[in-house]
């Protein structure tokens, strides 16, 4: 079925550009801008972009349905998920406020 009418794209390519996507890691955030990258193509009017998140979302989902997890990969996932609001909390505290701006 025909996704994109600006840049003549199927459901299938976006679906195979997504496993792709997913098959380099697993756990990254794709959105619409990041699957037309990778095809190499531009969102012009964007009208689609709703409809290339319920794919994203339906993908996505199938892809770790049918993805064998152990409990050791999902509690290493977790450990690097709580680092990383840590870093961006700390770097939020580092922020200056914006109560003490010079200008």
């Amino acid at each position: 079925m025909l996704v994109c009418s600006c840049n003549f794209i199927t459901d299938k390519e976006i679906v195979d550009v997504i496993n792709s996507l997913l098959d380099e890691d697993c756990w990254q955030l794709i959105v619409p801008a990041k699957v037309y990258h990778a095809m190499q193509k531009r969102g012009r009017c964007c009208g689609c972009f709703p409809n290339v998140v319920d794919i994203i979302i339906r993908t996505t989902e199938q892809y770790h349905a049918r993805r064998d997890s152990t409990d050791a990969e999902i509690f290493d996932f977790m450990i690097r998920l709580k680092q990383f609001h840590e870093e961006n909390r700390r770097a939020d505290l580092e922020r200056r406020q914006k109560s003490h701006r010079a200008a």
